[in-house]
């Protein structure tokens, strides 16, 4: 696959030994792709499901795994140019991939072990969810008949693909299947699907119209739980760590993939890991008694895991999810000293007692969707809405708070340093709540102040408000670029020794680098302007000086 969709290794074969519970890779595309040990050993392991989750059939999954450190990654700066255009939640993670798995495993009596079993494995750094299980779901099955010239060509399919640029609705051609696919941006509304604005038009060559690259189907995973569905969005939206316990990989990964999706358009900064098992690397460091559980979402199938994740406190155990339109029998939520025993019942397991008062009306909503047999599509649009509505009505009185950080622009002074944000004084944010806070939006009611002071001290706050701090400082830094290029800077230099003009000039391409580097929201006209200003400069210095600014960056 391109580097510019992040996949260095699109194909992944895995066979388990007919003599041994040994994993192999098979085979790898592109061949060029290097996995560290540690990294094939993850990949083997994460890409079969546990013996005991009995998946006969073909099964789809996510798992999420560390890249090792050290390895160098050439993807970064390629990603790096649409990732700045890409909604925070989308972005790459540059120490994690992602790895989408199509499994099969169908009783064959030729072979020793009785059973047929494979995995085609697709890693990439994009959290495209939906779209890879979908190029899986066309090249898999017919990979396993026909074996390994297949997948060649599949990548060569694939090599020619254009490169993910966000908003662009992109044509992907994948064995005789063209599939239609728009990236969202971080310009669109939250909570529109772009796409089905762009398809009313008949596509006579379109074989597969993605609604969506990422979202998975909410209303499916949160169905068992739907009664706890704003519960279990206070724990996400805090970081607590959470393992949901589910009889199969894909029940695992979809569920921890929705928990982390309920809080968007916020972005999940701890770790979460959609299927876990005892031999991931990071096995010990995640079950150790020595120290409080860390903040992490972990997806597990190994009943070993009841036993071993006991002191954790918050537990999601799931039952079979069930097919659109049926609908399972609500859990209840439990005190932790009752899972015990390893067939313990579906439930939610924990001491945690909400800050919000429960919003009986999503719950009627969807109670009357599931008595009038709504599609689990649109029971998942309905869900989607109401934690995008809370979670905007929580983050909004924070956005405004933070933009109340920014210095006025006329504070900007070309010929000084672009000025520093105010500090974020929790205090301070806490008085602005009683006029401006999240009651003007939610008909919600509780303890939001409890909330916000949890919430502050979480991780998710922490890169929350890194990501706004960055934007804030690159739009100083872009605002002071704007302020110099309406100053005369010729003027500025007649009055001025060599020595002096010399350093602005070095100073304005280092501006120069830096905007192009960092991606500042600077106009094109203004960086032209800034170029002219320094071709200006230049040539009114003596030759010599002109010949060796002239080499000296970029202009």
């Amino acid at each position: 696959m391109p580097v510019a969709w992040g996949t260095e290794m699109p194909g992944l074969e895995l066979w388990r030994e007919e003599t041994s519970s040994e994993r192999r890779l098979q085979v790898i595309y592109p061949q060029h792709s290097k996995l560290t040990d540690k990294e094939k050993t993850n990949i083997c392991y994460l890409s079969f499901p546990d013996s005991n989750s009995g998946c006969l059939g073909d099964t789809q999954f996510c798992f999420r795994f560390r890249q090792s450190s050290g390895r160098r990654v050439s993807l970064h700066c390629l990603l790096d140019h649409y990732d700045k255009d890409l909604p925070v939640y989308l972005k790459k993670d540059p120490a994690y991939f992602y790895g989408y798995v199509y499994f099969r495993q169908v009783r064959d009596k030729s072979l020793k072990r009785g059973y047929f079993q494979k995995s085609l494995v697709l890693i990439s750094k994009l959290p495209y969810i939906h779209f890879f299980h979908t190029v899986l779901k066309q090249i898999a099955p017919e990979y396993f008949e026909k074996s390994e010239p297949y997948l060649e060509a599949a990548c060569n399919d694939v090599d020619r693909w254009p490169a993910p640029v966000p908003g662009k609705t992109l044509h992907l051609p994948i064995m005789g299947v063209v599939m239609k696919v728009r990236i969202p941006t971080c310009h669109d509304k939250p909570g529109t699907t772009q796409i089905a604005q762009l398809t009313q038009q008949a596509d006579t060559h379109i074989s597969v119209i993605l609604p969506t690259v990422h979202e998975v189907d909410l209303f499916r995973c949160f169905c068992p739980v739907f009664l706890h569905s704003q519960m279990l969005w206070e724990l996400v939206l805090l970081g607590e760590p959470l393992v949901v316990m589910a009889p199969s990989p894909s029940e695992s990964s979809e569920t921890v993939l929705a928990l982390v999706n309920c809080i968007s358009p916020l972005k999940y900064f701890s770790d979460f890991r959609p299927y876990f098992t005892i031999h991931d690397s990071e096995f010990k460091e995640y079950t150790t008694r020595t120290q409080a559980p860390p903040s992490v979402i972990l997806g597990v199938t190994n009943p070993f895991f009841a036993k071993t994740l006991q002191h954790w406190p918050h537990i999601i155990r799931i039952g079979d999810l069930k097919p659109a339109g049926e609908i399972p029998k609500q859990v209840k939520v439990k005190k932790l000293k009752n899972l015990k025993t390893l067939d313990s019942k579906p439930g939610v397991y924990t001491s945690y007692k909400p800050y919000l008062s429960r919003d009986e009306e999503i719950i009627k909503q969807l109670q009357k969707g599931v008595q009038q047999k709504r599609p689990s599509e649109a029971q998942s649009v309905i869900l989607r809405r109401y934690f995008l509505e809370l979670t905007q009505s929580f983050i909004i009185p924070l956005e405004r708070y933070v933009a109340s950080l920014m210095p006025l622009q006329k504070s900007i002074s070309p010929w000084k340093s672009p000025p520093q944000l105010r500090q974020f004084l929790p205090e301070e944010f806490m008085k602005t709540l009683e006029k401006t806070g999240p009651q003007l939006t939610s008909r919600i009611k509780g303890d939001w102040i409890g909330l916000y002071r949890h919430f502050l001290k979480s991780p998710n706050f922490d890169g929350w408000f890194k990501t706004r701090r960055k934007e804030m400082t690159q739009k100083l830094e872009a605002l002071h670029l704007e302020a110099l290029c309406e100053e005369d800077l010729l003027l500025w230099t007649q009055k001025h020794t060599e020595v002096e003009t010399v350093d602005l000039v070095l100073k304005l391409k280092n501006k120069l680098l830096q905007a192009d580097r960092e991606h500042l929201p600077v106009k094109p006209d203004t960086m032209e302007k800034l170029r002219t200003h320094i071709d200006a400069i230049i040539l009114a210095l003596p030759e010599d000086l002109q010949g060796i600014l002239l080499k000296t960056g970029m202009t």
